[in-house]
């Protein structure tokens, strides 16, 4: 499955091109997530997406510019629950393009994800990607609530 981030041609700079992600990546994957390096419980947590193609990737000029993991879990509705852009993608729409590919993906009426109170960055994604506050749940880290976003699709 694609997702064509823009008219331009295939493999072109400006091009964002999003589909599901093959075990091959994996290592690519990773090496564009900084988290990763040091906590190999994501790679765990990446690995299982792409083997239930749950796992989204885009790819700039021939490159791993970031990825995305939707689940259809979450109280029976999506959720993206890791955004991740590579460094030298972020603030160049990568994730934005991510998150309009799970919201095509998605198989239910609302799509959730969620991100600390602390992470910023994501805040503003969510918001300029279209997702509204839904709640905020505590304790899963001490001193830093979890906030829930959602967006309504259908």
């Amino acid at each position: 499955m694609y997702y064509a981030g823009n008219s331009a041609a295939q493999g072109d700079e400006s091009t964002v091109l999003v589909r599901t992600a093959s075990p091959e990546e994996i290592d690519a994957m990773l090496a564009c997530d900084a988290y990763a390096q040091s906590h190999p419980e994501r790679g765990d947590a990446v690995r299982d997406a792409v083997a239930k193609r749950q796992c989204l990737l885009a790819i700039r000029a021939g490159q791993v510019a970031g990825y995305v993991l939707l689940r259809h879990d979450f109280f029976d509705y999506g959720f993206v629950s890791l955004v991740v852009v590579a460094p030298g993608q972020q603030r160049r729409g990568v994730g934005r393009r991510l998150l309009a590919a799970a919201e095509s993906a998605c198989q239910t009426a609302k799509l959730f994800t969620s991100t600390n109170e602390s992470n910023l960055t994501a805040q503003r994604l969510f918001a300029s990607a279209g997702f509204v506050r839904s709640g905020q749940i505590d304790h899963l880290d001490e001193g830093d609530p979890e906030l829930v976003y959602v967006k309504f699709l259908r």
